[in-house]
């Protein structure tokens, strides 16, 4: 069964460019100042998050960004789930919207388009690593989009004065783990 989600025509999802990191930097920034969904307590500046997407795209992934009406109201991007060699047909991904447009599609066509890309790439796995249990947006999007639950680290964050589960969640990409993974890679 696919899980295809239908895109409103308004939203456009395309590779980042370098002038869409102020913006991607101020969505990052809410999220880790008012959200439970990044661990991080201080937003990065803009140098680090320029230094973030290179290492991301440095790795050969893809780094997304969509836009509502024009404007980046979202992105995401994947990269390796661990960095060690056995690792390397997994990948975690990272979804971030702009609280303004929660609930308007961005998510599901970012999330769709980033697996489309990693599976073409050749990964296998894709992991959803989401701060918090009651992350119910993250975690809700990530299972419309055909991941499954695969477990919850009980308390491994502080933040907002409060402990913090990290909840698991995992889909198969292309052949998944039914055949072996193309050599070369």
């Amino acid at each position: 069964m696919s899980h295809k989600p239908a895109k409103p025509a308004s939203i456009l999802v395309r590779d980042s460019r370098d002038d869409d990191l102020p913006r991607i930097q101020t969505i990052y920034s809410h999220h880790v100042l008012h959200g439970s969904g990044s661990f991080e307590l201080e937003p990065p500046d803009l140098t680090e998050m320029t230094s973030r997407r290179a290492g991301v795209l440095g790795n050969g992934f893809p780094y997304l960004v969509a836009e509502l009406d024009g404007q980046v109201m979202g992105y995401a991007y994947a990269n390796f789930f661990r960095t060690r060699p056995a690792y390397r047909f997994t990948v975690e991904d990272s979804v971030y919207i702009d609280q303004r447009a929660v609930g308007s599609g961005i998510g599901r066509a970012l999330l769709h388009e980033l697996l489309t890309r990693c599976e073409a790439l050749g990964c296998r796995q894709m992991v959803a690593v989401i701060g918090d249990s009651a992350n119910v947006a993250s975690i809700g999007l990530h299972a419309a989009c055909g991941f499954r639950f695969a477990g919850v680290m009980r308390a491994t964050g502080w933040k907002f004065e409060r402990w913090l589960d990290t909840v698991m969640m995992q889909r198969e990409l292309g052949a998944g783990f039914s055949e072996a993974p193309p050599a070369g890679r």
